[in-house]
């Protein structure tokens, strides 16, 4: 009765949302994933919208941080899967040698996205293939500071800290500087910190400088270029804030700040963290932890304010009348972020387990299919009108970013429920 009875009372505190249970969440997930490989075999062919695109672009890049996630906690958990999603990451990395699209010399965060994968990959395995093309690419990009980045004949930068003109590149470059430092630190570099040093002096750039600086602290959101600071607004004469461009962001400053967090229960190569961890150490290789965690919060608490009642985010976060319904990848990019902050002890669980666990549900029910599909994903795009409707039968343009974003979301939703 006793039992029952916390139990009953565990419910009221969280809202009567019930907290799904790890084997409920690593389903949703098999599911969607097994989905994506069945469709897509061969990790290493070449995407197909349009154009031919190699299929280590940025929205390949962003499903395979998912993935990587999703083999990691498999495997902590003793789940059989998790070999079979290493092999098709590991094929996919090899078709590409490792390396960034359009090779070491490019500036652009979208080439490099990919690297966040290739380097979790160096963690798990210590391959120096799997990191040296990214090592390279990153260091050519710190070398670049004060030269101009020239790309269809037009000059999208003065300098490499000036490259992060959209903030969605925020997501595909700061965490691979971060991770560089991370392996560069336990690898025992002394200059490991110049990793995260330009990861900050890019971010720093685009928070601040370009369009006259793309965060809007008085709202706790960003820009998502310049083209969308006002005078700009939205049909209701709000600020145009794009909710996936959010939660790039958003994504992003978890990611970086994790990669700084070492778990007590670590271990090697990189010190991976087991499941169920509580306790953490920050390595202090990035002097601006405090300022993305700051950042992080205020983001937190604007994203909070601006939650449907229907648990999702609308695409425009500050208009639901400007194509209002529902969107999966921002929403799993918010939860994710939130699931982390709570997991780290940032987030009272009080307020934002209710938020979590009913989020999820309302992911799960709405929008998976029961083959594995995800519906209500925004195609590509740079804005709120962009690849309307979003609809639950709708396929988006590309079908692999959204349930990236979903895997990240439900992994580290795994990983807070074994704590």
């Amino acid at each position: 009765m006793r039992i029952l009875f916390l139990s009953l009372m565990c419910l009221v505190s969280l809202g009567l949302c019930a907290q799904p249970t790890q084997q409920s969440v690593m389903q949703a997930l098999e599911l969607a994933n097994d989905y994506f490989i069945q469709k897509y075999p061969d990790p290493g062919k070449p995407t197909f919208v349009k154009k031919e695109r190699p299929s280590n672009l940025w929205t390949r890049g962003v499903y395979f941080e998912g993935l990587a996630a999703l083999a990691e906690v498999e495997r902590l958990a003793g789940h059989p899967k998790y070999q079979l999603y290493y092999d098709y990451i590991l094929a996919w990395g090899t078709a590409h040698k490792w390396t960034p699209r359009n090779g070491v010399t490019t500036r652009d965060a979208d080439d490099y996205c990919c690297s966040q994968t290739y380097l979790d990959m160096y963690m798990t395995y210590r391959d120096k293939e799997m990191a040296a093309p990214t090592v390279q690419c990153m260091d050519n990009v710190i070398a670049s500071h004060g030269t101009p980045w020239v790309a269809g004949g037009q000059t999208k930068s003065e300098g490499s800290h000036g490259d992060w003109t959209w903030i969605d590149a925020i997501q595909m470059g700061l965490p691979v500087l971060s991770k560089l430092t991370r392996i560069c630190h336990f690898a025992g570099e002394k200059n490991a910190s110049r990793y995260a040093d330009q990861g900050w002096a890019m971010y720093e750039t685009s928070r601040n400088e370009v369009g006259g600086g793309l965060w809007n602290e008085e709202d706790g959101l960003w820009w998502r270029d310049k083209d969308f600071v006002p005078p700009y607004t939205e049909p209701n004469g709000e600020d145009c804030y794009w909710s996936r461009g959010n939660g790039w962001v958003y994504a992003a400053l978890v990611r970086a700040m994790d990669a700084m967090l070492v778990g007590k229960k670590a271990k090697a190569p990189c010190y991976l963290e087991p499941l169920g961890e509580k306790k953490w150490k920050n390595i202090g290789m990035d002097a601006h932890y405090e300022d993305y965690h700051e950042d992080y919060l205020a983001m937190t608490e604007a994203l909070v304010k601006c939650q449907r009642t229907d648990h999702f985010w609308n695409v425009s976060l500050h208009d639901e009348s400007n194509y209002g319904g529902v969107e999966l990848s921002g929403t799993a990019l918010f939860i994710y972020g939130m699931t982390w902050g709570v997991r780290h002890g940032y987030l009272s669980k009080k307020k934002y387990l209710p938020i979590i666990y009913s989020t999820w549900d309302a992911m799960v029910k709405t929008c998976l299919h029961d083959n594995g599909f995800l519906g209500y994903v925004q195609g590509t795009g740079k804005e709120p009108k962009d690849s309307q409707p979003v609809t639950y039968d709708r396929e988006p343009d590309f079908d692999d970013y959204g349930l990236g974003c979903f895997l990240l979301c439900g992994t580290e939703i795994v990983r807070l429920l074994n704590q």
